[in-house]
């Protein structure tokens, strides 16, 4: 599908770009990855480590800007969406520009997508767009409903939406592997909760589900990768076995466990071998055949929480991740 298309990636300077970008021109050869970003400096970075490879361009600009979204558009076949005021903290005390980013910034893609005729358009959330409890959580649930409901308001266009959401992505920037790294020599990490739960994701999961969004979407669906948790106590000593766990309290704004379906999503929630798929209630999309395809329903009380998973990541395991990933953050 993605083969000799044209890609555009929203804020497409952070980690999931970083790791989206090769990947796709590795697996799929198209014709153009458009990265859209307003970092400037960031982007300079970021074509450094492409500038003989011509399939990757650069374009300044911000989602904000409705004009310029509608430049930046001009024949692309596909859109990632991952631009986003993310760090909860700073959404709880600059609330304003949260919203402008997260839900005003996700209108003018879905405008311009369907009047530019993009064919389809992926959007990245968040578990905290799951049952929010903070502004960043809220306004990516406002968002994940903006795009769902684009399928609808696209009217007789083509261009079809889908949503992925998964948890805590390993490594990424502000994410908590490369923090307590960075803290082990002190001697003592700070540990927000001792019953604190987290998933586990890769960038490389993270990559992986887009493309099968895409591959597999007909417009609506909120997917959800299958991931094992781990508690942030058992992290800790993995990382720094010697260290003392200092108890901080929990943030303002956060959750004790990540929760990525809620029970009011369970009675329109697949099970598939390796993720989750909520289909819209609008419509009756969700009793769809062709967005249901092999899945079966969940239970109607069914809830997808760090803590109440089958399925948690070792020590053994996470240790393995960062010693291989050393090179990027640094190694036990």
């Amino acid at each position: 599908m993605l083969e000799n298309s044209t890609i555009l990636v929203t804020g497409a300077t952070g980690s999931f770009g970083h790791k989206f970008v090769p990947m796709t021109l590795e697996k799929y050869n198209p014709k153009k990855i458009i990265i859209l970003s307003r970092d400037e400096m960031k982007q300079w970075e970021m074509a450094k480590l492409f500038k003989d490879d011509p399939r990757v361009r650069f374009f300044l600009g911000d989602v904000r800007d409705r004009e310029r979204i509608y430049r930046a558009l001009d024949g692309v076949d596909y859109v990632v969406h991952a631009a986003a005021t993310k760090i909860v903290p700073t959404a709880e005390y600059n609330p304003f520009e949260c919203v402008k980013t997260n839900v005003m910034g996700a209108m003018n893609l879905i405008d311009a997508c369907i009047d530019k005729g993009v064919k389809r358009v992926v959007a990245l959330s968040t578990d905290k767009a799951s049952s929010p409890v903070n502004l960043y959580g809220a306004t990516k649930l406002t968002s994940d409903k903006l795009f769902v409901a684009g399928n609808s308001y696209a009217g007789g266009h083509d261009t079809r939406f889908s949503v992925v959401r998964y948890g805590n992505v390993m490594g990424s920037r502000g994410s908590v592997i490369p923090f307590f790294l960075s803290q082990r020599e002190k001697g003592s990490l700070p540990i927000t909760h001792p019953d604190m739960t987290r998933f586990m994701i890769s960038l490389e999961q993270g990559v992986e589900l887009v493309w099968h969004a895409f591959q597999d979407m007909e417009g609506g669906e909120i997917y959800v990768k299958k991931i094992p948790s781990m508690k942030v106590t058992e992290l800790a000593k993995t990382i720094a076995p010697d260290a003392e766990q200092e108890v901080v309290g929990i943030r303002p704004g956060e959750k004790l466990h990540e929760q990525m379906i809620g029970s009011e999503d369970a009675p329109y929630t697949y099970e598939y071998d390796e993720h989750f798929k909520i289909l819209p209630a609008i419509n009756s999309w969700d009793k769809d055949a062709n967005r249901i395809k092999d899945g079966e329903p969940v239970s109607r009380d069914f809830i997808y929480a760090s803590d109440n998973n089958p399925d948690w990541m070792e020590p053994s395991e996470l240790k393995n991740w960062i010693d291989s990933n050393w090179s990027k953050i640094g190694s036990i």
